[in-house]
């Protein structure tokens, strides 16, 4: 089966956990990121179709400090991880800052980790 993708994505490295926004509890840690979406991989399934406010930290190789991103994610599909007892999760990103957005573009464009 083909994979149609409108934007490149990047694997994250890490560990980059993700943290609800409102509850403060972490839901689990990046997979990988395009502009447009994000893969997580969790220790539990969450709620199908559901809205989050999520904020991470993202690495700035460029620079030491690293990027706290904030953004709403909208849950586009879940299944079983190939790890027994883990979670992957497809987000589309539906609301994030403009300063974060031209973070998050740069973060995903710099050499290393990108795949189609």
């Amino acid at each position: 089966m083909a994979e149609h993708r409108r934007n490149q994505r990047k694997r994250a490295h890490h560990a980059i956990a993700i943290t609800d926004a409102i509850s403060g509890h972490q839901l689990g840690h990046v997979g990988n990121l395009s502009i447009d979406g994000m893969l997580m991989i969790s220790g539990r399934q969450l709620p199908e179709d559901a809205l989050f406010q999520v904020s991470f930290e993202l690495p700035n190789g460029a620079t030491a400090r690293n990027h706290t991103l904030e953004m709403g994610l909208h849950e586009q599909w879940s299944e079983t991880a190939n790890v027994p007892g883990q979670f992957w999760t497809g987000f589309r990103i539906i609301d994030i800052a403009p300063e974060d957005y031209n973070i998050l573009f740069d973060w995903v464009n710099s050499p290393g980790g990108q795949f189609d």
